[in-house]
C-alpha cells in the first residue's frame, strides 16, 4: 500500500457491486485511490470475495460476537484507523451507524442511496417509488450525518421510470448509475474538489 494515495475503506453487507465499480474505476486508473480495506458484517457477502480476488485486505467483523452496537463500532474504529484511512465508503451497508462512529470520521463518511434524495429514504425504495407514480428516480451520493440518508448530496443521476417497470428492472437501471457516480464522487473528493458549506456540497473548479 502505497501512503501517499488517497486511501479508502469499503463496508459491505452483500454482493458488493458498487465496491467492483470502485475497483474497476481504480485498475482503469480513472480513480486515484487505493483501497485499504473491505469489512462486511455478514460472513459470506459475496464483497469479501469480490476483494480477495483483487489482492485487497478483507475481514469479516461479526455483530453477533459483541455485547452491544457500540463495542461493534469501537472494532470497527480500531480496524480503520490502522489503515490511515481517507474515507470511509459505505457499499450496501446494512447496518445503521452510531453517533460514536459518525463522530469519529466526521465528513469522511459518504453513502449511496438508491433515490433522489430526499425523496424516499429507508428501504424498500424502488417499491415506494412505484407505488407513488413518481415518474423518475434515481440515485444518490451524500455524506453521512447520525439521521438516516439525510447527508448533505454529493452527487445525483436521474432514472426514468417507465409503464413496465417493476422493482427488479428498475433497481438494475438504478445500479447501472450508482456504479458510475459513486466513483466519482470518490475521485472528486479525492482531487479536493469539493467543500461543505453547511448542507451544500459546492463543486470547486
Amino acid at each position: 500500500m502505497t501512503p501517499e494515495k488517497f486511501t479508502l475503506a469499503i463496508l459491505a453487507s452483500g454482493r458488493g457491486s458498487n465496491l467492483q465499480a470502485i475497483i474497476d474505476g481504480i485498475e482503469k486508473n480513472s480513480l486515484q485511490a487505493e483501497i485499504g480495506l473491505v469489512i462486511s458484517d455478514v460472513k459470506n457477502a459475496f464483497a469479501l470475495e469480490r476483494a480477495h480476488n483483487h489482492g485487497i485486505e478483507c475481514l469479516f467483523l461479526d455483530p453477533k460476537t459483541f455485547p452491544d452496537r457500540k463495542s461493534y463500532e469501537q472494532a470497527l474504529v480500531k480496524h480503520i484507523q490502522s489503515k490511515s484511512i481517507n474515507l470511509i465508503c459505505l457499499a450496501g451497508f446494512m447496518r445503521i451507524l452510531g453517533k460514536h462512529f459518525i463522530e469519529t470520521f466526521s465528513n469522511q463518511i459518504i453513502n449511496i442511496h438508491p433515490s433522489l434524495l430526499p425523496a424516499f429514504p429507508g428501504l424498500n425504495v424502488q417499491k415506494r417509488a412505484l407505488e407513488h407514480g413518481a415518474r423518475f428516480t434515481g440515485c444518490t451520493v451524500h455524506y453521512v450525518n447520525e439521521e438516516v440518508d439525510s447527508g448533505p448530496i454529493i452527487l445525483q443521476a436521474m432514472v426514468p421510470i417507465l409503464d413496465d417497470d417493476d422493482e427488479s428492472s428498475l433497481s438494475e437501471r438504478i445500479l447501472e448509475q450508482e456504479h458510475i457516480i459513486y466513483p466519482e464522487a470518490i475521485r472528486l473528493i479525492a482531487e479536493g474538489k469539493l467543500t461543505l458549506s453547511g448542507r451544500r456540497v459546492l463543486h470547486c473548479k
